[in-house]
């Protein structure tokens, strides 16, 4: 810290975070050296402010037909900066130059699922994630792109024929499902006998 001059009876104590309990004590000094320190004052919390620093890690997709799943990293309560503390999610179909904008009031949320019947399957969107608190709007994440969610596959697997290798197994093959645009990628085949 800085040091005072012997005839100063105060000062202002800089650089603190918004919203946050502090106590100080007070020290003195000569050219012998430092003496001990007074008492803690009492406790004081400084005044809220707007938030200013955004969620990080901005990611999602996955989820059901017709779900936009974005996540998020949760803002610390020391960067909070006040009550009322929440995110404001933004997202538009990429392209788009109109964005959709919702509030998630909770101060441990980090995700948010919004579900449209319209929304095409494994469709791209623009999305950046914002906080607010009682004091205003703070900062933006930066823009992330985040997929809907995948459809189910559409297709049976073509192809499908078996032969015997042993007394007890069976040999199963087909013809891998391409990959299409609406239904992503699969994921597993299930082979059912009877």
């Amino acid at each position: 810290p800085e040091v005072i001059n012997g005839r100063t009876h105060k000062a202002t104590v800089v650089d603190l975070s918004p919203w946050v309990e502090y106590e100080f004590r007070v020290v003195a000094s000569n050219s012998v050296g430092i003496g001990e320190p007074s008492r803690p004052s009492a406790l004081l919390k400084t005044k809220a402010a707007v938030p200013v620093v955004a969620p990080t890690n901005i990611g999602g997709g996955g989820g059901s037909r017709s779900e936009l799943v974005i996540t998020w990293e949760p803002v610390s309560e020391e960067l909070q900066n006040g009550e009322g503390f929440g995110y404001i999610v933004m997202f538009r179909p990429l392209g788009s130059t109109t964005w959709t904008k919702a509030v998630v009031a909770s101060v441990e949320s980090s995700k948010y699922v919004y579900r449209n019947e319209s929304i095409t399957p494994l469709s791209p969107f623009e999305v950046k994630v914002g906080v607010y608190n009682n004091e205003g709007e703070g900062t933006l994440s930066s823009i992330s792109i985040i997929y809907s969610g995948e459809d189910e596959p559409q297709m049976a697997p073509a192809g499908a024929s078996a032969l015997s290798v042993s007394a007890a197994a069976v040999e199963v093959s087909w013809l891998p499902i391409p990959w299409n645009r609406h239904t992503g990628r699969v994921l597993g085949y299930e082979v059912r006998g009877w």
